[in-house]
């Protein structure tokens, strides 16, 4: 991999990044929400997060939801529920094409908008779980996203047609262990990665925010691009501040023929 130094984060240079993705073998990228408030989805920790208006840790917390499973859906109506009406944003486009170009191995995800799917991506391991599926608590009964939304939207909580009881999202709640497939397929990629790109995550959320550690530990290298301060900027090759810059920019390298490959 090429020589390149540690840049200030508010450099506006943005072309090490891209040659470092060029010399990457075997190039992972690790998302968090910071990625999708670009397509309009709040996000938890930032200036306009979550926090600022609730208890945010209480709309994914277990014992909650089993208690007083409506403030999950009422929190999250106009946050979850409404993804058909979000696009992908210029981040999630990026990591597609690279994908596509066969310069980006995997995408990990704390994310849980399915943007990275609704982009083009394949390769996605969300270790947070997916509303792809909503389940039944009490028996083996499933509804998909699509039908559960519309519900939702409509003002009530879908039920299990088997046995009525309210139903709970697969996504990882407080309290539950994250899908066990899924993060050992994550650590297994930030094991073989020697780039692992970091975006938009503060690195709060554990144990996924470890797993850029798995990388350099292995010896290969990581780019934080993050408008919050993370426990890893020390570490990290690149550290860039604002996502929707540095990726707009990438998008017009790629659109003038600059293939990463």
């Amino acid at each position: 991999m090429t020589n390149i130094p540690v840049l200030d984060p508010d450099s506006m240079d943005f072309r090490p990044l891209l040659e470092l993705v060029q010399a990457s073998r075997h190039c992972v990228a690790f998302t968090g929400a910071g990625v999708s408030t670009l397509s309009g989805i709040r996000d938890f920790r930032g200036k306009n997060g979550l926090y600022n208006d609730i208890d945010a840790e209480k709309i994914f917390d277990l014992d909650e939801f089993r208690r007083n499973p409506s403030f999950y859906y009422g929190a999250t109506r106009d946050f979850i529920y409404n993804l058909d009406e979000k696009e992908p944003s210029v981040v999630h486009r990026v990591l597609a094409q690279w994908e596509s170009q066969g310069s980006l191995a995997a995408l990990i995800t704390q994310n849980i908008d399915l943007l990275h799917q609704k982009a083009g991506s394949r390769r996605v391991i969300e270790v947070h779980g997916s509303p792809l599926v909503h389940s039944c608590p009490d028996c083996d009964s499933t509804m998909g996203f699509t039908e559960a939304a519309a519900i939702v939207r409509g003002g009530s909580m879908p039920r299990c047609w088997n046995c009525g009881a309210i139903l709970k999202p697969d996504i990882t709640f407080f309290g539950e262990a994250l899908p066990f497939r899924a993060i050992s397929d994550a650590q297994d990629e930030a094991r073989k990665a020697d780039l692992m790109l970091v975006l938009g995550s503060s690195l709060q959320v554990y144990p996924a925010a470890a797993l850029p550690e798995f990388t350099l530990e292995g010896g290969g290298s990581i780019v934080i691009v993050n408008d919050m301060g993370t426990y890893l900027d020390s570490r990290a090759t690149l550290r860039y501040k604002d996502l929707g810059t540095v990726f707009d920019w990438l998008e017009d390298e790629l659109s003038d023929g600059g293939n990463p490959t």
